[in-house]
């Protein structure tokens, strides 16, 4: 039953889709006769109905090859942004290939020259807001009731709750718990968190026949997952989707978790970083572009800083030290000198966090407590970024020696070595600078690399911006 809804679904998203892109290939072609000052609707011809032809096949198959026809109840939108943007790519490479295989005479054309300039554009376009406004209309329609999976929760302990209560807060699943089975082999429980408990693992056979769900979630708590197997074999009698929530502290949760299949054995990457393939791509891409720009655009303020710098006491404009970035790789940072000649010349005691700078901390210079408090000291990691040192977003660079000091002490702190250093994070626009605390920023960049995409790196740009380069915890 479950696999026929879900046929239907697929069937008519693809009937959407296809209109959609119907409009976004229209849309270009218009755009391209109206820029070359062409009659836009003498364009509409037995030529433009056979491209259309021609490409439609080939987006829909792009889009099914990346996944956009999977269910996606419980993912993010971002996720299904960067598939659309990859679809995208990949369908007007082999498109514009199509078209010149298939229809050289339309694709050697003026207006289909500029069409394919403007084509990945309205494509992106289009699709976006297709999939955005279907999302909300699924987000309305689910939270008044429609469209619900029905699922049960294996497990009453703390992690059954946990799980109930979080696809409660999250409506917009469309996910519904309708009952628990307990982890124990029996129970005389009968109810956990105002739903009824229909019995333990022995009655698993029973209950399935007898209460008949789309879904299972298993939360069995840690003390009795060796029953995993157990329960999975029960449950491939029955025509029902299998969901797993393992029992880990969140202190060890996975940054990433990727699951591959060698020759039929499953491998479970729960470690893997998610600036990999196609995000790295991306990633890198945006740091070259808005890092140049922004270099550009600051070199006056830049050759400015350096001038007072020099003329304060003569000394070295840039300050140089030793941090760690991406896969625990060292490199030299770049920064605008703040502090005096003299303590630059001092060498470090290695006792780690005595080393920081404190507020009104004697050893910086005057032009050093104005570049601290606005941030201008860090103008020259733009150096750094182009040079692929750094990024423009992630969690701040940490010290070698620091590093050393906080790995035994925080646990979870050597995710961060995940992704690139960054000149501005999530921690850092939600005020976590300077004096602060080490668990909260912590949080705030593990939250960053478990949901990174290319949407969150601008709207920390944005807000990095927005909010200005001067806050009180400078220092």
């Amino acid at each position: 039953m479950l696999k026929e809804r879900h046929r239907i679904f697929v069937s008519l998203l693809i009937g959407i889709d296809t209109i959609v892109l119907a409009a976004a290939f229209s849309t270009a072609h218009l755009l391209a006769r109206r820029m070359i000052a062409a009659d836009p609707v003498a364009a509409f011809g037995r030529n433009w109905l056979l491209a259309l032809a021609a490409a439609l096949p080939v987006m829909i198959a792009c889009m099914a090859v990346f996944g956009l026809y999977r269910p996606r109840r419980d993912r993010s939108f971002d996720g299904e942004m960067l598939d659309i943007g990859k679809a995208v790519i990949v369908g007007w490479g082999l498109t514009f290939l199509a078209w010149q295989v298939l229809l050289p005479t339309y694709a050697d054309g003026r207006s289909a020259t500029v069409e394919v300039m403007v084509l990945p554009f309205a494509l992106a376009a289009w699709l976006v807001f297709h999939r955005y406004s279907f999302r909300l209309f699924l987000r309305t329609i689910r939270e008044h009731g429609w469209n619900r999976r029905h699922m049960a929760i294996i497990g009453t302990g703390r992690l059954g709750q946990i799980a109930f209560h979080t696809f409660l807060r999250n409506s917009w699943t469309g996910i519904n718990c309708a009952y628990f089975v307990s982890h124990h082999d029996t129970t005389r429980r009968e109810r956990c968190l105002d739903r009824p408990v229909r019995g333990g693992l022995d009655d698993l056979d029973r209950i399935m026949h007898q209460y008949p769900v789309d879904g299972v979630i298993i939360a069995l708590p840690q003390s009795r997952s060796y029953l995993l197997p157990g329960v999975l074999m029960k449950l491939s009698r029955f025509p029902v989707e299998a969901r797993i929530i393992p029992d880990v502290s969140p202190r060890y949760l996975p940054i990433n978790l990727a699951v591959s299949d060698i020759e039929g054995m499953p491998v479970l990457s729960v470690r893997q970083s998610p600036l990999n393939g196609f995000g790295a791509l991306v990633k890198r891409t945006v740091d070259l572009v808005f890092g140049s720009l922004a270099l550009v655009l600051f070199a006056p303020l830049m050759l400015l800083i350096a001038a007072l710098i020099r003329i304060e006491d003569g000394g070295p404009v840039l300050f140089r030290q030793t941090r760690v970035s991406m896969g625990g790789r060292s490199f030299a940072i770049c920064k605008f000198r703040t502090m005096s000649v003299d303590a630059m010349q001092e060498q470090p005691n290695g006792r780690g966090v005595e080393e920081w700078t404190r507020r009104d901390d004697p050893r910086i210079t005057r032009i050093g407590h104005w570049l601290r408090r606005c941030s201008l000291d860090e103008l020259p990691q733009l150096f750094n970024v182009v040079r692929g040192d750094m990024s423009l977003v992630g969690p701040r660079p940490e010290r070698l020696d620091l590093l050393e000091h906080f790995r035994e002490d925080w646990r979870g702190y050597m995710l961060r070595q995940n992704v690139k250093a960054g000149m501005t994070g999530w921690a850092q626009v939600n005020g976590l600078r300077g004096d602060t605390s080490l668990r909260k920023r912590l949080q705030y960049d593990l939250y960053y690399i478990r949901n990174w995409s290319v949407l969150f790196d601008l709207r920390i740009l944005f807000l990095t911006l927005l909010r200005g380069f001067r806050h009180p915890n400078a220092h």
